[in-house]
């Protein structure tokens, strides 16, 4: 059987960005901004369970992306919602929190999970759950700084930090060992933003990361 875990975890890793919709986002906003995002080369996105269109999103964008895009759902707080995400048909999921049901739910069925840790404890908890790659949130308070330094006892551990991540510091987040991160509205303003405008941020962002790795 494929190791769908593995798969998800390679194509973030090459992608680098996860852009992350929250918000009163219609099912054919996310179509847009999926073409949109797809257009910059950023080809990993997550629909929040906090958005009223999510779970309707999700099978529409699968069919429509395929394997040009991994499609995922965010802000799955419990395993009910994990299993309404799976349902839906979501290649990966990410939390705010860490919730061993969810977790244990998630690894059964062989889907990413990317908890959200902030502290070493909670990513030492995490990771001996079986996640090896975790939301390090928000990042608001800690900055690059705090990755690095969190990553100097915890190197096997795969970090992606998520708020507060911009077009100003994604490099030094890069520079700081992330293998990923997550945007939301430093990249997705809202439902009146242009199409243009979202493939420009993200083919700006998308370079930015591919330089600060690979130079």
């Amino acid at each position: 059987m494929e190791n769908n875990i593995e798969s998800a975890s390679t194509k973030i890793k090459q992608c680098g960005i996860i852009a992350i919709l929250r918000g009163s986002f219609s099912v054919e906003d996310m179509l847009r901004a999926g073409e949109a995002l797809h257009a910059g080369g950023v080809t990993v996105m997550e629909a929040t369970l906090n958005s009223p269109s999510a779970l309707i999103a999700l099978p529409q964008l699968r069919q429509r992306f395929g394997d040009e895009m991994l499609i995922g759902a965010g802000t799955v707080r419990d395993v009910n919602q994990a299993q309404a995400a799976f349902d839906a048909g979501a290649e990966f999921l990410v939390s705010p929190n860490f919730d061993p049901a969810s977790v244990s739910f998630t690894l059964k069925k062989n889907l990413l999970h990317l908890p959200g840790v902030f502290t070493a404890t909670e990513a030492q908890t995490a990771f001996a759950a079986g996640c090896r790659m975790l939301k390090l949130f928000p990042m608001e308070m800690g900055g690059p700084g705090y990755l690095k330094a969190l990553r100097a006892p915890l190197n096997d551990i795969e970090f992606i930090p998520t708020g507060g991540v911009s077009l100003e510091n994604i490099a030094e987040y890069a520079r700081a060992g992330a293998v990923a991160v997550g945007l939301g509205s430093k990249l997705i303003l809202n439902r009146e933003q242009k199409s243009s405008d979202l493939t420009a941020r993200a083919k700006a962002l998308k370079a930015s990361w591919e330089y600060a790795k690979h130079g």
